[in-house]
């Protein structure tokens, strides 16, 4: 018998699944909107209180045009890269040590917790006295605040593992090495990776305050010193240069967690 195609139930489909709107288009869309907007009422204000897309820009070409913004990003991101990369190579064991481990949760993230909720910021000045004004300071600052998010990530994804595959693992004589590499480690690379997504903007916060309580250089005294002499204009260059880098350096640790954990993104509720 011959069946006729059902038409109505086609059109249902299509409307519950409507055309997909690439990632990029939205955020573009969203960026020309918020500019326009921006830019509309920026014009109205007092260039002393503040400023609009299109000043920032001259004074951007300016700055790219003397070279001074191309400097003094090379001379915070020194410092970042160095702190965020011990900070990543202390906190991840750190957490993985005190997630696994009774003893260590009760011995040491007592202070992991009481650190984390410290206003670090407060101790810049003994940082000083210890590290002097130099680009040890800055590593030591960025060190301490962008550690904290890593360890506490990793120790809440070791607490997340499932007893039964720890279970598992006991039940086939595995040892602790074997145990911690083949099952902990693995499971908890999605919590890794976010600890280490929240960490970049604790890093570049704590690369800017290391800079404005320090030698005023890089982007923190690009900042500092067209604020001093109320150049808002200016003082949005960095700024928008921090936002950039914070945006790319997360992407990046997006696209590291696809490379290491790539079932993350086929069990992730998203749309």
């Amino acid at each position: 018998m011959e069946t006729k195609p059902n038409h109505t139930a086609s059109r249902r489909n299509n409307a519950a699944f409507p055309v997909r709107i690439p990632n990029a288009i939205i955020s573009l869309v969203s960026i020309v909107v918020a500019t326009g907007v921006w830019e509309l009422f920026g014009r109205g204000v007092n260039p002393i209180f503040a400023s609009y897309p299109s000043a920032i820009f001259v004074a951007a070409a300016k700055m790219a045009e003397t070279g001074i913004i191309f400097r003094a990003l090379f001379e915070s991101l020194q410092p970042l890269a160095v702190g965020y990369v011990l900070a990543m190579l202390a906190g991840i064991p750190l957490g993985l040590l005190v997630g696994r481990y009774r003893w260590a949760e009760f011995g040491i993230g007592i202070y992991v917790t009481g650190f984390y909720a410290m206003p670090l910021v407060a101790l810049i000045p003994l940082f000083v006295l210890w590290f002097g004004l130099g680009f040890g300071v800055k590593v030591a600052i960025i060190l301490v605040l962008s550690i904290f998010p890593i360890t506490i990530n990793t120790w809440a994804g070791v607490k997340a593992v499932p007893k039964t595959l720890i279970e598992v693992g006991t039940s086939f004589v595995a040892s602790n090495a074997a145990i911690m590499w083949k099952i902990i480690v693995p499971a908890t690379l999605p919590y890794i990776m976010t600890g280490m997504r929240l960490a970049v903007g604790r890093a570049i916060i704590a690369m800017v305050v290391a800079e404005f309580f320090t030698a005023i250089t890089g982007l923190g005294g690009i900042i500092l010193k067209a604020g001093d002499n109320f150049d808002t204009a200016r003082m949005f260059v960095p700024v928008f240069v921090l936002m950039a880098l914070g945006i790319g350096l997360t992407a990046l640790v997006s696209w590291l967690e696809s490379k290491v954990a790539p079932w993350q993104k086929e069990i992730a509720g998203s749309e």
